[in-house]
Protein backbone atom coordinates (compact mmCIF):
# COMPACT_ATOMS: atom_id res chain seq x y z
CA UNK A 1 0.00 0.00 0.00
CA UNK A 2 2.84 2.35 0.91
CA UNK A 3 4.37 1.72 -2.53
CA UNK A 4 1.16 2.84 -4.26
CA UNK A 5 0.95 6.00 -2.12
CA UNK A 6 4.59 6.86 -2.94
CA UNK A 7 3.98 6.29 -6.67
CA UNK A 8 0.90 8.51 -6.70
CA UNK A 9 2.77 11.26 -4.79
CA UNK A 10 5.62 11.11 -7.32
CA UNK A 11 3.23 11.42 -10.29
CA UNK A 12 1.36 14.34 -8.72
CA UNK A 13 4.64 16.17 -8.02
CA UNK A 14 5.77 15.57 -11.60
CA UNK A 15 2.53 16.94 -13.02
CA UNK A 16 2.86 20.01 -10.76
CA UNK A 17 6.40 20.73 -11.92
CA UNK A 18 5.47 20.23 -15.57
CA UNK A 19 2.57 22.67 -15.14
CA UNK A 20 4.87 25.27 -13.59
CA UNK A 21 7.30 24.91 -16.44
CA UNK A 22 4.55 25.51 -18.99
CA UNK A 23 3.35 28.69 -17.27
CA UNK A 24 6.92 30.10 -17.24
CA UNK A 25 7.17 29.60 -21.00
CA UNK A 26 3.99 31.64 -21.43
CA UNK A 27 5.26 34.71 -19.52
CA UNK A 28 4.86 38.00 -21.44
CA UNK A 29 7.71 38.94 -23.78
CA UNK A 30 10.34 41.25 -22.31
CA UNK A 31 10.92 44.85 -23.41
CA UNK A 32 13.90 43.61 -25.42
CA UNK A 33 11.86 41.29 -27.61
CA UNK A 34 12.62 42.26 -31.24
CA UNK A 35 9.66 43.99 -32.91
CA UNK A 36 11.33 44.91 -36.18
CA UNK A 37 10.36 42.92 -39.24
CA UNK A 38 11.76 43.52 -42.72
CA UNK A 39 9.02 44.87 -44.97
CA UNK A 40 6.76 45.86 -42.09
CA UNK A 41 5.81 49.54 -41.82
CA UNK A 42 7.06 51.00 -38.56
CA UNK A 43 4.83 53.52 -36.77
CA UNK A 44 6.72 56.20 -34.83
CA UNK A 45 5.35 59.04 -32.72
CA UNK A 46 7.36 62.27 -32.68
CA UNK A 47 6.65 64.87 -30.02
CA UNK A 48 8.32 68.14 -30.98
CA UNK A 49 8.68 71.16 -28.70
CA UNK A 50 7.37 73.64 -31.27
CA UNK A 51 8.62 75.91 -34.02
CA UNK A 52 10.16 78.67 -31.92
CA UNK A 53 13.32 78.94 -34.01
CA UNK A 54 14.74 78.13 -37.42
CA UNK A 55 16.90 75.49 -35.68
CA UNK A 56 13.79 73.74 -34.36
CA UNK A 57 12.16 73.88 -37.79
CA UNK A 58 15.27 72.30 -39.33
CA UNK A 59 15.18 69.46 -36.80
CA UNK A 60 11.50 68.79 -37.50
CA UNK A 61 12.14 68.76 -41.24
CA UNK A 62 15.05 66.33 -40.83
CA UNK A 63 12.95 63.84 -38.84
CA UNK A 64 9.95 64.15 -41.17
CA UNK A 65 11.99 63.79 -44.37
CA UNK A 66 13.94 60.81 -43.03
CA UNK A 67 10.64 59.12 -42.15
CA UNK A 68 9.53 59.47 -45.80
CA UNK A 69 12.83 58.04 -47.04
CA UNK A 70 12.49 54.96 -44.84
CA UNK A 71 8.77 54.44 -45.32
CA UNK A 72 8.02 55.13 -41.65
CA UNK A 73 4.45 55.99 -40.65
CA UNK A 74 5.18 59.13 -38.60
CA UNK A 75 2.68 60.56 -36.13
CA UNK A 76 3.78 64.17 -35.50
CA UNK A 77 2.75 66.49 -32.68
CA UNK A 78 3.78 70.14 -32.19
CA UNK A 79 3.58 71.02 -28.47
CA UNK A 80 3.83 74.79 -28.97
CA UNK A 81 6.47 74.90 -26.20
CA UNK A 82 4.13 73.46 -23.54
CA UNK A 83 5.04 70.35 -21.58
CA UNK A 84 1.40 69.51 -20.93
CA UNK A 85 0.83 69.30 -24.70
CA UNK A 86 3.77 66.92 -25.03
CA UNK A 87 2.45 64.69 -22.27
CA UNK A 88 -0.95 64.53 -23.98
CA UNK A 89 0.75 63.64 -27.26
CA UNK A 90 2.77 60.86 -25.61
CA UNK A 91 -0.36 59.33 -24.12
CA UNK A 92 -2.00 59.55 -27.53
CA UNK A 93 0.95 57.65 -29.02
CA UNK A 94 0.38 54.89 -26.44
CA UNK A 95 -3.28 54.67 -27.48
CA UNK A 96 -2.26 54.50 -31.16
CA UNK A 97 0.15 51.64 -30.28
CA UNK A 98 3.14 53.16 -32.02
CA UNK A 99 6.28 51.01 -32.29
CA UNK A 100 8.58 53.73 -30.92
CA UNK A 101 8.54 57.33 -29.74
CA UNK A 102 10.95 60.16 -30.56
CA UNK A 103 10.79 62.92 -27.96
CA UNK A 104 12.41 66.36 -27.89
CA UNK A 105 11.51 67.38 -24.31
CA UNK A 106 10.74 71.05 -23.69
CA UNK A 107 12.13 70.88 -20.12
CA UNK A 108 14.20 68.35 -18.15
CA UNK A 109 11.84 67.44 -15.30
CA UNK A 110 8.26 66.20 -14.87
CA UNK A 111 8.43 63.21 -17.25
CA UNK A 112 8.57 60.25 -14.86
CA UNK A 113 4.81 59.38 -14.73
CA UNK A 114 4.18 59.41 -18.49
CA UNK A 115 7.46 57.65 -19.26
CA UNK A 116 6.43 54.93 -16.79
CA UNK A 117 3.19 54.52 -18.74
CA UNK A 118 5.14 54.24 -21.99
CA UNK A 119 7.48 51.66 -20.46
CA UNK A 120 4.50 49.58 -19.30
CA UNK A 121 3.22 49.70 -22.89
CA UNK A 122 6.66 48.39 -23.98
CA UNK A 123 7.31 51.30 -26.35
CA UNK A 124 10.97 52.43 -26.56
CA UNK A 125 11.67 56.17 -26.26
CA UNK A 126 14.43 57.92 -28.20
CA UNK A 127 15.33 61.36 -26.82
CA UNK A 128 16.67 63.89 -29.32
CA UNK A 129 18.59 67.13 -28.69
CA UNK A 130 17.51 67.43 -25.04
CA UNK A 131 17.71 65.10 -22.08
CA UNK A 132 15.42 64.44 -19.11
CA UNK A 133 16.09 64.05 -15.39
CA UNK A 134 14.56 60.81 -14.12
CA UNK A 135 15.52 58.45 -11.30
CA UNK A 136 15.05 55.41 -13.56
CA UNK A 137 17.14 55.80 -16.71
CA UNK A 138 15.57 52.67 -18.21
CA UNK A 139 12.55 54.88 -18.99
CA UNK A 140 14.28 55.92 -22.21
CA UNK A 141 16.44 53.92 -24.60
CA UNK A 142 18.98 56.55 -25.65
CA UNK A 143 19.68 60.27 -25.98
CA UNK A 144 21.07 61.73 -29.21
CA UNK A 145 22.24 65.28 -28.55
CA UNK A 146 24.99 67.85 -28.64
CA UNK A 147 27.10 68.65 -25.58
CA UNK A 148 25.42 71.89 -24.54
CA UNK A 149 27.93 72.57 -21.75
CA UNK A 150 30.80 72.33 -24.21
CA UNK A 151 28.94 74.67 -26.60
CA UNK A 152 28.81 77.25 -23.80
CA UNK A 153 32.51 76.76 -23.12
CA UNK A 154 33.35 77.24 -26.81
CA UNK A 155 31.37 80.49 -26.90
CA UNK A 156 33.05 81.68 -23.68
CA UNK A 157 36.58 80.89 -24.89
CA UNK A 158 36.00 82.69 -28.19
CA UNK A 159 34.56 85.77 -26.48
CA UNK A 160 37.31 85.93 -23.85
CA UNK A 161 39.92 85.95 -26.59
CA UNK A 162 37.97 88.48 -28.68
CA UNK A 163 37.62 90.92 -25.75
CA UNK A 164 41.12 90.34 -24.42
CA UNK A 165 39.73 89.07 -21.13
CA UNK A 166 37.93 92.33 -20.32
CA UNK A 167 34.36 93.55 -20.87
CA UNK A 168 30.73 93.77 -19.77
CA UNK A 169 28.44 91.06 -21.12
CA UNK A 170 24.66 90.70 -21.29
CA UNK A 171 23.21 87.21 -21.56
CA UNK A 172 20.08 86.17 -23.43
CA UNK A 173 19.10 82.85 -21.87
CA UNK A 174 16.90 80.11 -23.27
CA UNK A 175 13.64 78.75 -21.87
CA UNK A 176 13.86 78.26 -18.08
CA UNK A 177 14.25 74.58 -17.20
CA UNK A 178 15.33 73.56 -20.71
CA UNK A 179 18.51 71.48 -20.91
CA UNK A 180 20.30 73.71 -23.46
CA UNK A 181 19.52 76.84 -21.42
CA UNK A 182 20.86 75.28 -18.23
CA UNK A 183 23.95 73.75 -19.81
CA UNK A 184 24.89 76.62 -22.14
CA UNK A 185 24.77 78.98 -19.20
CA UNK A 186 26.89 76.59 -17.11
CA UNK A 187 29.57 76.10 -19.78
CA UNK A 188 29.83 79.81 -20.57
CA UNK A 189 30.12 80.80 -16.92
CA UNK A 190 32.82 78.15 -16.35
CA UNK A 191 35.03 80.08 -18.77
CA UNK A 192 34.03 83.67 -18.04
CA UNK A 193 34.43 83.20 -14.28
CA UNK A 194 38.15 82.65 -14.88
CA UNK A 195 38.48 86.28 -16.04
CA UNK A 196 37.97 88.79 -13.19
CA UNK A 197 37.63 91.67 -15.66
CA UNK A 198 34.82 90.01 -17.62
CA UNK A 199 31.42 90.48 -16.01
CA UNK A 200 27.88 89.43 -16.91
CA UNK A 201 25.97 92.58 -15.98
CA UNK A 202 22.51 91.47 -17.14
CA UNK A 203 20.98 88.05 -17.69
CA UNK A 204 17.39 87.27 -18.72
CA UNK A 205 15.44 84.66 -20.66
CA UNK A 206 14.47 85.33 -24.25
CA UNK A 207 12.69 81.94 -24.57
CA UNK A 208 14.81 81.01 -27.60
CA UNK A 209 12.67 83.30 -29.82
CA UNK A 210 13.71 86.19 -32.04
CA UNK A 211 10.90 88.49 -30.87
CA UNK A 212 11.65 87.96 -27.17
CA UNK A 213 15.38 88.32 -27.81
CA UNK A 214 14.72 91.72 -29.37
CA UNK A 215 12.45 92.75 -26.51
CA UNK A 216 14.95 91.77 -23.80
CA UNK A 217 17.85 93.41 -25.64
CA UNK A 218 15.87 96.66 -25.88
CA UNK A 219 15.48 96.56 -22.09
CA UNK A 220 19.19 95.86 -21.63
CA UNK A 221 20.10 98.82 -23.83
CA UNK A 222 17.78 101.16 -21.94
CA UNK A 223 19.25 100.05 -18.61
CA UNK A 224 22.92 99.95 -19.55
CA UNK A 225 23.11 102.20 -22.64
CA UNK A 226 26.72 102.14 -23.91
CA UNK A 227 28.01 100.04 -20.98
CA UNK A 228 27.53 96.79 -22.95
CA UNK A 229 30.58 95.34 -24.70
CA UNK A 230 29.16 91.98 -25.75
CA UNK A 231 26.03 89.83 -26.05
CA UNK A 232 25.99 86.10 -25.36
CA UNK A 233 22.79 84.51 -26.71
CA UNK A 234 21.88 80.88 -26.03
CA UNK A 235 20.66 80.58 -29.62
CA UNK A 236 20.92 82.38 -32.96
CA UNK A 237 17.30 83.52 -33.08
CA UNK A 238 17.66 85.53 -29.88
CA UNK A 239 20.94 86.95 -31.21
CA UNK A 240 19.20 88.00 -34.43
CA UNK A 241 16.51 89.72 -32.36
CA UNK A 242 19.23 91.47 -30.36
CA UNK A 243 20.83 92.65 -33.61
CA UNK A 244 17.55 94.35 -34.59
CA UNK A 245 17.35 96.08 -31.21
CA UNK A 246 20.95 97.29 -31.43
CA UNK A 247 20.41 98.68 -34.94
CA UNK A 248 17.23 100.47 -33.88
CA UNK A 249 19.19 102.03 -31.01
CA UNK A 250 21.53 103.58 -33.61
CA UNK A 251 24.49 101.29 -32.93
CA UNK A 252 26.40 98.81 -35.09
CA UNK A 253 25.97 95.18 -34.05
CA UNK A 254 29.18 93.22 -34.46
CA UNK A 255 31.26 96.39 -34.10
CA UNK A 256 29.92 98.53 -31.25
CA UNK A 257 28.71 95.40 -29.47
CA UNK A 258 30.29 91.97 -30.05
CA UNK A 259 27.73 89.16 -30.42
CA UNK A 260 28.27 85.43 -29.96
CA UNK A 261 25.50 82.83 -30.11
CA UNK A 262 24.80 79.13 -30.56
CA UNK A 263 23.08 76.98 -33.24
CA UNK A 264 24.78 77.82 -36.53
CA UNK A 265 21.62 78.30 -38.61
CA UNK A 266 21.79 79.83 -42.09
CA UNK A 267 20.41 83.21 -40.98
CA UNK A 268 23.28 83.44 -38.50
CA UNK A 269 25.77 82.86 -41.32
CA UNK A 270 24.09 85.61 -43.35
CA UNK A 271 24.42 87.94 -40.35
CA UNK A 272 28.11 87.02 -40.01
CA UNK A 273 28.78 87.76 -43.69
CA UNK A 274 27.12 91.15 -43.14
CA UNK A 275 29.38 91.82 -40.13
CA UNK A 276 26.44 91.94 -37.68
CA UNK A 277 27.05 88.66 -35.83
CA UNK A 278 30.58 87.82 -34.80
CA UNK A 279 30.44 84.12 -33.97
CA UNK A 280 28.07 81.16 -33.81
CA UNK A 281 28.75 77.78 -32.24
CA UNK A 282 27.13 75.01 -34.25
CA UNK A 283 24.45 72.74 -32.78
CA UNK A 284 23.50 70.27 -35.51
CA UNK A 285 19.70 69.79 -35.84
CA UNK A 286 19.85 67.16 -38.61
CA UNK A 287 19.08 64.30 -36.23
CA UNK A 288 16.63 62.35 -38.42
CA UNK A 289 19.04 59.67 -39.70
CA UNK A 290 20.53 59.00 -36.26
CA UNK A 291 17.08 58.91 -34.63
CA UNK A 292 15.69 56.29 -37.03
CA UNK A 293 18.89 54.26 -36.89
CA UNK A 294 18.32 54.10 -33.13
CA UNK A 295 14.65 53.16 -33.58
CA UNK A 296 15.49 50.28 -35.92
CA UNK A 297 18.27 48.98 -33.68
CA UNK A 298 16.15 48.99 -30.53
CA UNK A 299 13.28 47.28 -32.35
CA UNK A 300 15.71 44.58 -33.45
CA UNK A 301 16.63 44.00 -29.83
CA UNK A 302 20.04 45.66 -29.98
CA UNK A 303 21.49 47.53 -27.01
CA UNK A 304 22.09 51.24 -27.55
CA UNK A 305 24.55 53.57 -25.82
CA UNK A 306 22.75 55.69 -23.25
CA UNK A 307 23.98 58.85 -24.96
CA UNK A 308 25.39 59.68 -28.37
CA UNK A 309 27.17 63.04 -28.60
CA UNK A 310 26.77 64.98 -31.85
CA UNK A 311 30.02 66.77 -32.67
CA UNK A 312 29.75 70.54 -33.19
CA UNK A 313 32.03 73.26 -34.57
CA UNK A 314 32.59 76.99 -34.06
CA UNK A 315 32.28 79.46 -36.92
CA UNK A 316 33.08 83.18 -36.95
CA UNK A 317 33.13 85.97 -39.51
CA UNK A 318 36.49 84.85 -40.88
CA UNK A 319 35.00 81.66 -42.36
CA UNK A 320 31.28 82.46 -42.73
CA UNK A 321 31.36 83.56 -46.38
CA UNK A 322 33.41 80.51 -47.36
CA UNK A 323 31.05 77.93 -45.88
CA UNK A 324 27.61 79.54 -46.07
CA UNK A 325 26.63 77.85 -49.35
CA UNK A 326 27.31 74.40 -47.89
CA UNK A 327 24.97 74.88 -44.92
CA UNK A 328 21.90 72.62 -44.95
CA UNK A 329 19.96 74.54 -42.31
Amino acid sequence: MRKYVALISFLVAGLFLWGCGESQDQQPATDNTPKFEEGKTIMVGFSQIGAESSWRTAETKSIQEEAKKRGVNLKFSDAQQKQENQIKALRSFITQKVDAIILAPVVETGWEPVLQEIKQAKIPVILVDRGVKVEDESLYATLIASDFVEEGRMAGKWLAEKLGGKGNIVELKGTPGAAPAIDREKGFHEIIDKYPNMKIIKSQTGDFTRSKGKEVMEAFLKAEDKNIDAVYAHNDDMALGAIQAIEEAGMKPGTDIIIVSIDGVKDAFVAMTEGKLNCSVECNPLLGPAAYDAVEKILKGETLPKKTIVKDQLFDQSVAARVIDSRQY
